[in-house]
């Protein structure tokens, strides 16, 4: 099945109320624990399409010496980010900046982790967003990259609706299945991490439905 685009930013307030609205907390919990288990301990963290920041939320909670930038190219998103930061009094921890991660404004080697959960699929450039990511790494870092793995028919991309979204809304399996077709195989993305210069890092499946670029601490 080739790769259906989608696009790349839920810029309405509904699509993004939907999305918050997902039941992702065994998912996220799933993700910060990983990146624990890779080595995050303390550091300045860049978070690559937060979303409502549920992730950047938890990982806050779990490492008090983390310090996290969120970004996200969604105003809506970073709406809703905001204020679930602010209900959970990590404003002074977690910044949320309005960005494009094909074209990240900051520095080389600037952060000491980076994490991204479900966002590769969204860009329709990945490769560039990849080696942006790279790019703005220390070398030794904290990886951790996971997205939806992109199945081979229409038909398997429903079933794993049907299994893990059966009790969303018509809008929000809606979305879920979209992003299925615009994800990529995990050859796909072991070929865009050649590409990407992110030294060290490899290329998992983590779930039945996940793949994962990830790297540990060194």
């Amino acid at each position: 099945m080739k790769r259906i685009l989608e696009p790349e930013v839920m810029d309405t307030k509904e699509a993004a109320e939907a999305y918050d609205a997902m039941g992702h907390g065994a998912v996220d919990q799933a993700f910060v624990d990983r990146v624990v288990a890779l080595g995050a301990k303390s550091g300045h963290f860049l978070d690559v399409g937060t979303g409502p920041a549920q992730i950047p939320i938890l990982l806050a909670q779990r490492c008090p010496n983390i310090n996290i930038t969120a970004i996200d190219l969604s105003d809506e998103m970073l709406k809703i980010a905001k204020r679930h930061i602010a209900d959970s009094d990590l404003t002074e921890r977690i910044t949320v900046e309005l960005v494009d991660a094909k074209s990240l404004p900051y520095p080389d080697n600037t952060f000491d982790g980076l994490i991204s959960n479900s966002i590769v699929h969204h860009i329709h450039d990945s490769l560039r967003a990849l080696k942006e990511m790279g790019r703005v790494m220390k070398p030794k870092g904290v990886v951790l990259i996971r997205d939806l793995i992109r199945p081979e028919t229409p038909e398997a991309a429903q079933a794993f609706v049907d299994k893990y979204a059966a009790e969303d809304t018509p809008i929000q399996q809606k979305l879920y299945y979209e992003s299925f077709l615009a994800s990529f195989t995990i050859a796909e993305v072991e070929q865009m991490l050649i590409k990407a210069d992110i030294p060290g890092a490899v290329v998992v499946q983590s779930t039945d439905r996940h793949w994962s670029i990830e790297r540990a601490a060194e």
